[in-house]
């Protein structure tokens, strides 16, 4: 199992690292990719340091694609690459889950007309707009898309996150 984390300055700190140390302690390989090679720096001001860039990213290595709440996801969707990889996940029927502002990406990749999603409330008219179906829940899932309101619904979101990975179907025999 491999996830992808896009991200850029002005992540939410706490919707970056949570997941991603849920994932490391279930064993699921996680690289995190931004539009550049550099540090990028969260609202709180931890950095961290990308694997690759975006334009790197293959999304048929990858079984999720995670995009953390903040104001980065505003940069993220102006970045074409940003927007095709996560338009190839959505398409190609990978996980996908998109925490607070994270479905402002969705919306530019044009994905969610018809879902079934949550988000930051001050995004909801937004969502709405694009097609979406927008439930005032912690968490949504809706076949591959998990949507999480914010920070304070994190727990709920790590949950229905591993029980989405470890679905039978998700499950691969390697050898």
């Amino acid at each position: 199992m491999k996830t992808l984390i896009l991200v850029d300055d002005g992540f939410e700190d706490l919707t970056l690292f949570l997941p991603w140390y849920r994932l490391r302690e279930a064993g699921v390989g996680v690289r995190l990719a931004c539009p550049l090679m550099h540090a990028v720096t969260g609202a709180h001001g931890y950095a961290v340091e990308p694997d690759f860039a975006i334009h790197e990213v293959n999304p048929a290595e990858y079984d999720l694609l995670l995009i953390p709440h903040g104001s980065a996801v505003e940069r993220l969707r102006q970045r074409e690459e940003a927007v095709d990889v996560t338009r190839t996940f959505i398409e190609d029927g990978k996980l996908v889950a998109a925490i607070g502002h994270g479905a402002q990406l969705l919306i530019s990749a044009g994905t969610l007309d018809g879902r079934r999603v949550t988000c930051s409330p001050g995004i909801r008219d937004d969502v709405r707009a694009a097609g979406a179906l927008y439930r005032d829940d912690a968490v949504v899932t809706d076949g591959n898309l998990l949507t999480c309101r914010g920070a304070d619904d994190l727990p709920a979101f790590s949950q229905a996150m591993m029980k989405l990975l470890a679905a039978p179907q998700r499950i691969k025999v390697e050898g």
